[in-house]
């Protein structure tokens, strides 16, 4: 499995804000990555219908986890912005293959799928988060 981009930073975004520990802005998540702005409001718009966090506006405002590190799991997340996680469409489609009503290679791509699943269910937040001090020691430049 290869999570896109815009899966890769809502985990750095959440990563980030558990981190902190505080509210934040945007623009303080994008300089720390190196990341497009404009993208990054779009994941943390995703994030936030998610539930996974809560953007506030106006003065003061920012965005900041909307519950604990500890009761966010990386596998729903994951789901939630990946969608489908198959290998292969046949995985979970019949009829997309001729061979497909006696090939192995389905059943092991599908306990393939069930393990990684639940390995990442069995991740919280709080598990992969660096320190305050890890983060602040990132260098800001552009990647």
């Amino acid at each position: 499995m290869a999570l896109t981009t815009h899966t890769d930073f809502a985990l750095r975004t959440l990563m980030f804000l558990a981190t902190r520990g505080e509210r934040t802005t945007a623009a303080q998540v994008a300089q720390l990555y190196g990341i497009s702005a404009n993208h990054l409001a779009k994941v943390i718009n995703q994030l936030s219908r998610a539930g996974y966090i809560r953007s506030i506006r106006g003065i003061g405002g920012g965005i900041e986890l909307a519950r604990p590190a500890e009761d966010i799991v990386l596998g729903e997340v994951v789901e939630s912005l990946e969608g489908n996680l198959h290998l292969l469409e046949c995985v979970t489609t019949d009829n997309v293959c001729a061979i497909q009503s006696f090939c192995k290679l389905k059943g092991v791509l599908a306990e393939a799928e069930r393990v990684q699943l639940e390995y990442l269910n069995s991740v919280t937040l709080a598990d992969v988060i660096p320190t305050r001090r890890q983060l602040n020691s990132v260098d800001s430049t552009p990647r």
